[in-house]
């Protein structure tokens, strides 16, 4: 088995093995995830495991110690502890496994990583996640305008982030 670098109740992060790519290529590819994230190879995700500047994890249901999804944090080792979290895809919707997992990416980048600041940016078209990170305290900083082309279209980007210190403000309050 694999470390679990964070855990709740309902789900718990561990490294991504090779064993689960077709999980992930697999998700990535369902047709409730492919219009949020351009879904990527397996190749890619294989060349990712080895990037040591990124990290790779499977979101893992904790009862029945199965995947549900994964996520992908980039920049953890860099020197201005600004950590993009740069993807999250979840299986199974209305769960509550994305509002828990980035509960617990939130907690490993401020908590273990050191981050300053956690960022990502969020399809404009994608209000679900959008109002689930406002909702967990990430803010809007702006718009990529047409920053994206997908399927011969341009779509906008909208980066949030959340800080340091609003992170343990928010936690305190919990």
């Amino acid at each position: 088995m694999n470390q679990i670098y964070e855990k709740s109740n309902k789900v718990a992060l561990r490294l991504t093995e090779e064993k689960d790519l077709d999980f992930v290529v697999e998700t990535e590819h369902n047709i409730e995830n492919c219009l949020f994230v351009r879904a990527w190879e397996k190749s890619d995700h294989l060349n990712l495991l080895s990037n040591n500047n990124r990290l790779h994890l499977i979101v893992e249901e904790v009862e029945a110690h199965q995947p549900v999804g994964h996520v992908i944090l980039s920049g953890h080792k860099g020197q201005d502890h600004n950590i993009e979290f740069r993807r999250i895809v979840i299986s199974e919707k209305g769960k509550g496994y994305g509002r828990e997992t980035v509960n617990l990416v939130k907690k490993f980048a401020f908590e273990r990583l050191n981050a300053h600041r956690l960022w990502l940016d969020v399809k404009e078209h994608n209000q679900r996640a959008f109002y689930l990170y406002k909702s967990l305290g990430f803010k809007k900083e702006g718009l990529l305008r047409e920053a994206f082309l997908y399927e011969g279209k341009y779509e906008s980007l909208i980066i949030m982030s959340i800080l340091e210190n609003e992170y343990f403000y928010i936690k305190k309050d919990m």
